[in-house]
């Protein structure tokens, strides 16, 4: 796995973000060189929504933007074995939230603010982002869930799969966990995006995942609602039974390959992503 150790050409700061229950941790990643009208990139990190931490930043994608001079917030959002949801939402939408309120102070255009995030992190992204539609009170350019978990249901590939990191019997474990005390039976997107029926006005898209993992399907049906709501939405498929293949493994062809095609994507959000806050003149 990429090593959880901060890239020597990024500036690390642990900061506090407010909350209704007190606080929680995150980190800011950002350039060397005071940042001037950068991407803020709000990312999320995986582990089921029952396990992970704000230091995987260090080992996902995310440290590759550093080449765009992008500034990176990761928050350390609750987990559900202490707080089921919608503790893990509610912490990443005021992450969201904070990063908006202090882009001037960060560098950061708030023209341009981006969610990510892998795995579980991806399931954030997309929810964080459907109820930033929703609420309006922050606008999101554009949105990168890899491989996320977005289906409390199974689905054709999460149904009796045995890949590799992530399986069956751990999804169905965790998603017990997370959605423990919640009825499903009228479950929210923002608890299992899946469940989104109305797929207008979301931001553009990015993602990538194995066709042998849980996550294959619902990443595939997700992205195809986006693109029939008229949203850019694109994906690549690579053949892997190994979920965040490009974290465990990341020196391998797949990886580098996995790596490339999201700086190509992420290289065109910049150019062409803009959302403007509804505060700013002229939105």
């Amino acid at each position: 796995m990429r090593p959880m150790k901060p890239d020597p050409g990024i500036r690390v700061q642990a900061i506090r973000i407010p909350t209704e229950n007190g606080g929680m941790s995150a980190l800011l990643l950002s350039p060397l060189a005071a940042p001037k009208n950068a991407a803020g990139i709000l990312w999320l990190h995986g582990g089921g929504y029952i396990a992970g931490m704000k230091e995987m930043v260090h080992a996902s994608r995310a440290v590759e933007l550093k080449k765009s001079g992008a500034v990176v917030l990761s928050p350390g959002y609750r987990l559900a074995l202490k707080a089921p949801y919608p503790a893990a939402i509610d912490d990443c939408y005021a992450a969201l939230l904070y990063l908006k309120a202090h882009a001037a102070a960060f560098g950061v255009r708030s023209d341009q603010l981006m969610v990510g995030g892998e795995s579980a992190g991806g399931g954030l992204c997309a929810a964080v982002c459907i109820r930033a539609r929703d609420e309006g009170k922050v606008s999101v350019a554009f949105q990168m869930p890899l491989y996320p978990m977005l289906d409390d249901r199974d689905t054709e590939s999460s149904h009796d799969n045995r890949g590799r990191v992530w399986n069956t019997r751990r999804n169905h474990f965790a998603w017990r966990l997370y959605l423990r005390g919640t009825d499903r039976a009228q479950l929210s997107p923002y608890a299992a995006p899946a469940r989104l029926t109305d797929f207008s006005h979301l931001p553009p898209a990015y993602s990538f995942v194995g066709d042998g993992e849980p996550f294959y399907a619902e990443t595939v049906r997700y992205f195809a609602q986006l693109r029939a709501a008229g949203i850019p939405a694109e994906m690549d498929i690579y053949h892997t039974d190994l979920h965040a293949f490009d974290m465990m493994q990341p020196k391998t062809a797949l990886s580098q390959q996995a790596a490339a095609a999201f700086e190509r994507h992420f290289a065109w959000a910049l150019a062409h992503c803009f959302a403007p806050q509804k505060t700013e003149k002229g939105a």
